[in-house]
This record gives structure tokens, C-alpha cells and sequence, in this order.
């Protein structure tokens, strides 16, 4: 989970969920709007030009969402773009009419028109919100904003300081998006890698810090396919939840940590930094590291340090359990550039893997193209479903299940910590387990958002 071996490399309810009465097609009055529409912003440094994107809110991020855990997300999603859209609530575990996938779980919102989003939150943690319908294009050109859940009980940190973490492929002469969404390369290779990159919105994102002040980091990689290689400078800091779900213990950070597209991270961190001094967030790139947020330290917050953080409570009814007796799946992963895949199964027909390019699909999960009208699996409420994933590509991948959250499996039988997002190197297989306890149909796919355009799209069905 720690280590960067490979990646500079591989880069160069127990309950049910209860469906709410509230509906996208029975709109009701007074509610807050979450506004997509086109904007222009600063997005490069002020001397450069400004840039046109996809907003929520007319900024990037979009606006920050925070409630507290066990209340209610209500937000009217008005599309102002020129193409049909939805909004994603990444990580959140919601009924399944909530979650926003585009031609699975809803229609998607012509312009002009609006879907009300209405739904409990039962987890604390760190979520965030983005389209899900051309997501390829829609998440790259901006449209995508934090969601946070505030624990009941709030953890003795000074402040709370949420980092959306993000690349733009901008043209260098004009400054504005690269407008080929579409690009074989990137969906053949690592996916839609930006020539800038972001913190908040911005090319050098700075807070000022005391020293021995405590904060609490909350970590959101919204980029497209890029994998953030993280690490702390003149900070000590201790991981205590990722993709929102918190560790049981928590895990001192001694190397750099590694975020997925989808992926997020809690930090806690104390100032270590002196007076007038600087800490760092740094991004390690070839061996290098570069500020990713900096905090200039001014003042002293006290004059010792604090002991180590308490963890996080845990979110309710997590436990993967019956793994002896659970369903076995599969999915391999094949295609790309420079990979073994020779042909495929295309729209209902077997196709070589030139007919796939031509196509502009160029991957493939247990040799099968894309979203079919068939699940990758149809499973009872409440089993326990064991999934064996294979990389047997040249390129990393995000694998991103909607709807509920999983452990890895280890080869010793142990399990790891729940995420909803899976880092997959090439030629690595894991095996993910989780309790389906949340009936629907749930994407499955990979979060490198081109790939899942080109052919990397699944889904699983939950019965009750």
C-alpha cells in the first residue's frame, strides 16, 4: 500500500440500504442546486492565460459538500453543458437509483434539465462527487468536487484541510483544454496524463502552518489516470483512513504513499517544521520531489508535540465475513498497448484486436468488451463474493466498485484494509472480498477514466 516499487516504472448493512421515496423524477421544491455549467477560470499561474472547463458551482473543485454522518444529501443537479450528464457519489453507499451511473442506474440529464439527488449518509470519511456519463471527458474537463461526512465525535486536530489532488492536459500556446477526449493513445496506454497539475484548483496551493499545530489531510486524487507517488516533509503524520473507511490502528507514514484515480487518503500530521520554515506535501516524480501543497510555517502552536492520534471510529456493518463459503469470480484484465490480447468479444460478437482499435475499445475483462446487457455476476443479498483480478496488461489500473466496500485477500488468508478503489500494477493479481449487501446493479470498472471508456466496464448484480 506504501511502497513505490513498480510505480515509477509502471507510470514513465448488515441492513439494507432503503430506497428514499424521494425520486429524480418526482422533484420536489426548495432544494439546494448543484449547477453544472461551462466557466472560465485562473486555472495556470495569473501572467497565463485563463482556461475553460466544466464546473459545479463555476469553480474547480466543484463546492465543497459536508454534513454529518447519519443525515441526509439533497441537492438538485442542473445541468447547464452542452452534453447529458449525472453526478457519481464516489465511495458513498447509497440506494442504488442514487448512484449516478449513466445508463445503468438512471438516464442521464439532458441539457437543460435537472434530477434530484436524495440520500442518508451512514459512513463518515472522505468521498467526493463527479459526472458519470462521458466520464472520460466530463471528469477531465473538471466536473467533480469533494463530499464530506463528519464523524458523529470529531478527532482532536486543529483543523481539517481537504487537498483535491489533479492533472489538466492543457494546450501549451492557448492554455485551454486539449479537446481530443477521444485520443487512442491514451485509451490504448496509461490513460489522459495532464502536463499540469493541481491542488484546489490551483498550480501552487499554500496554507500557512504553526509549528506543532495538528491537521487533519484529507486526500482526494480526481485526476483522470494519474497515480500520485505522496510524501511528507517536515511532518509527522499517520494514515488513519483510506477511501473513507478508517484503519483500525493508526499507521505511521514511514514511505510514500500512493493514490490511485478514485483513491483517498486521512492524514493526520503535526508541524515539525520551525518558525519560518516550510512543510510539504511533496509529489515524487523520477526520484524527484516537487510541493504538492505547502504550508510556510509562522508561530508555534505549543511548545511540544502531541502523542499519537486515537483511530478513527469505524463505520457501521463492515464486516466481510463467511469467505469459506463465498461466491468465486474472476476477472482478468487484458488489452492495450504492448499487451497479449488478440481478440475479444465486441458487441455481442467475437472481433481481433485490430477490428477492437478500429472500434477505439482496446481492452477487455474475461475477453469481453465494455458494458453487456448480462452482470459480470448476479449475486444474493447478503453472500459474500470472494473476486480474483488479474493485470495481465502494461499498464496499471484503478478497479472502482460502486455500492459497497472490499478487502484484499492475502495470500495468508488475511485481509486488508476496506477501500472501494483497487491499485493494480501490470502482471500483479489480488483477490478482493465483500459482503453484497446492498441491492442493485453496481458498476465495476477502471477509474484510469479512458480506459473504462475503451472497453474497461462491468457490472454486478445484487439481488434481494
Amino acid at each position: 500500500m506504501f511502497s513505490r516499487r513498480g510505480f515509477l516504472t509502471a507510470a514513465g448493512a448488515a441492513g439494507v440500504l432503503a430506497e428514499l421515496p424521494v425520486r429524480g423524477d418526482a422533484l420536489v421544491p426548495d432544494l439546494m442546486e448543484l449547477h453544472a455549467t461551462v466557466k472560465t477560470v485562473q486555472l495556470l499561474p495569473p501572467d497565463y492565460p485563463t482556461t475553460r472547463i466544466w464546473s459545479y458551482g463555476g469553480g474547480t473543485p466543484g463546492p465543497e459538500i459536508r454534513v454529518a454522518q447519519g443525515s441526509r444529501v439533497q441537492r438538485r443537479f442542473v445541468n447547464g453543458l452542452p452534453q447529458a450528464s449525472s453526478v457519481h457519489w464516489h465511495g458513498i453507499r447509497t440506494a442504488n437509483s442514487m448512484d449516478g451511473v449513466a445508463g445503468l442506474t438512471q438516464a442521464p440529464v439532458p441539457p437543460g434539465e435537472s434530477f434530484d439527488y436524495d440520500f442518508f449518509v451512514r459512513d463518515a470519511g472522505t468521498f467526493w462527487y463527479h459526472a458519470h456519463n462521458r466520464s472520460a471527458e466530463q471528469v477531465a474537463r473538471g466536473l467533480h468536487g469533494p463530499l464530506i461526512i463528519d464523524e458523529k465525535t470529531l478527532p482532536d486536530v486543529d483543523r481539517d484541510v481537504v487537498l483535491v489532488l489533479d492533472d489538466w492536459l492543457l494546450e501549451p500556446e492557448g492554455g485551454q483544454l486539449y479537446p481530443e477526449f477521444e485520443s487512442r493513445h491514451d485509451r490504448s496506454h496509461a490513460g489522459r496524463l495532464g502536463n499540469f497539475i493541481s491542488t484546489n484548483g490551483q498550480s501552487a496551493w499554500t496554507q500557512a502552518a504553526k509549528r506543532h499545530e495538528r491537521l487533519r489531510l484529507r486526500l482526494i486524487n480526481a485526476s483522470s489516470a494519474r497515480i500520485f507517488a505522496l510524501a511528507l516533509v517536515n511532518f509527522e503524520g499517520w494514515v488513519m483512513a483510506l477511501d473513507g473507511m478508517p484503519l483500525p490502528a493508526p499507521k505511521a507514514v514511514t514511505e510514500d504513499l500512493l493514490l490511485g484515480p478514485g483513491q483517498r487518503a486521512d492524514l493526520i500530521v503535526d508541524v515539525s517544521a520551525g518558525d519560518g520554515e516550510e512543510a510539504f506535501l511533496a509529489r515524487i516524480e523520477d526520484n524527484r520531489g516537487y510541493a504538492q501543497a505547502t504550508f510556510p510555517v509562522r508561530g508555534v502552536s505549543s511548545t511540544s508535540r502531541r502523542g499519537p492520534p486515537e483511530p478513527f471510529p469505524p463505520n457501521p456493518a463492515m464486516e466481510v465475513t463467511g469467505l469459506d463459503a463465498a461466491k468465486q469470480l474472476r476477472l482478468d484484465m487484458a488489452g492495450g498497448a504492448m499487451g497479449s490480447l488478440r481478440s475479444a468479444v465486441l458487441d455481442g460478437q467475437q472481433a481481433g484486436f485490430r477490428q477492437m482499435a478500429e472500434a477505439n475499445q482496446f481492452w477487455a475483462f474475461n475477453g469481453t468488451v465494455g458494458m453487456t446487457q448480462t452482470p459480470l455476476a448476479s449475486v444474493a443479498q447478503g453472500e459474500t463474493v470472494r473476486v480474483s483480478v488479474s493485470n495481465d496488461t502494461a499498464f496499471p489500473h484503478a478497479m472502482h466498485l460502486h455500492g459497497m466496500h472490499f478487502r484484499t485477500v492475502h495470500a495468508d488468508g488475511s485481509l486488508g484494509h476496506l477501500r472501494d478503489t483497487l491499485l493494480s500494477f501490470a502482471g500483479e493479481s489480488h483477490e478482493i472480498a465483500f459482503v453484497a449487501d446492498n441491492p442493485g446493479d453496481w458498476a465495476f470498472h477502471c477509474h484510469m477514466l479512458s480506459h473504462a471508456a475503451s472497453g474497461m466496464m462491468t457490472w454486478i448484480r445484487v439481488q434481494a
